[in-house]
């Protein structure tokens, strides 16, 4: 339905994964001691694309017969890989959610799902999905959109990688990430806007902290 009906372009860009790495290895411990679960990088993301998001709502946005009709709340589908291939379960109201409360979230819609326990209405009511090849050693993929969302970002590999930082060659952990969207409703400006703001809260994590 989406390659038929949606104008679909892909956006790239790459992120330094230093900092975030920095900061997920100096408290993971004691996160997972006070919290019951390990913190991953996927809470990172759907906060930082909440954050995008709320700057960019068409993005949030999907087509409703000849209307566009905006969402004002941010129910993220996170793709996970099962036995018998991948769904899509979301995470209600992920503003509204801890960094702990998504990584339990997460952990819960993903060992269901891998056990074929999902109820259908945990599939549904998304306006916005994220996918990670990364797990599977992807280093670039072009996702596909869940309709009737108007975009979803690709998460892939960490790779160490030469990068020129102020003139010098130095190795970093980097990761390329992609959005998909539907041009009907989001044009590049706001398309490669917002993957930019993703990249920028995934290089400073304290942004997510401030909500900047």
């Amino acid at each position: 339905e989406a390659q038929n009906t949606a104008a679909l372009l892909t956006t790239f860009n790459e992120v330094d994964m230093s900092a975030l790495m920095a900061a997920r290895k100096q408290y993971v411990d004691q996160f997972e001691k006070k919290h019951g679960v390990r913190l991953g990088f996927m809470s990172f993301f759907v906060k930082a694309c909440v954050q995008a998001l709320r700057e960019f709502p068409a993005v949030n946005a999907e087509i409703e017969g000849d209307e566009i009709v905006f969402k004002n709340y941010f129910n993220i589908g996170c793709a996970v890989s099962t036995p018998t291939g991948l769904v899509v379960p979301v995470i209600r109201d992920a503003d509204q959610l801890s960094f702990a409360g998504i990584e339990k979230t997460i952990s819960d819609l993903g060992k269901r799902a891998r056990d074929g326990k999902l109820g259908i209405d945990e599939l549904q009511g998304g306006s916005f999905s994220i996918t990670n090849g990364g797990v599977f050693g992807s280093l670039m993929s072009t996702p596909i959109i869940n309709p009737p969302q108007s975009a979803i970002l690709g998460m892939h590999k960490i790779q160490e990688r030469p990068m020129a930082i102020n003139g010098q060659v130095v190795i970093r952990p980097m990761m390329y990430i992609a959005l998909t969207y539907d041009h009907r409703i989001v044009d590049g400006r706001e398309a490669v806007s917002f993957l930019v703001r993703v990249k920028e809260c995934i290089e400073d994590p304290q942004r997510l902290l401030f909500e900047m």
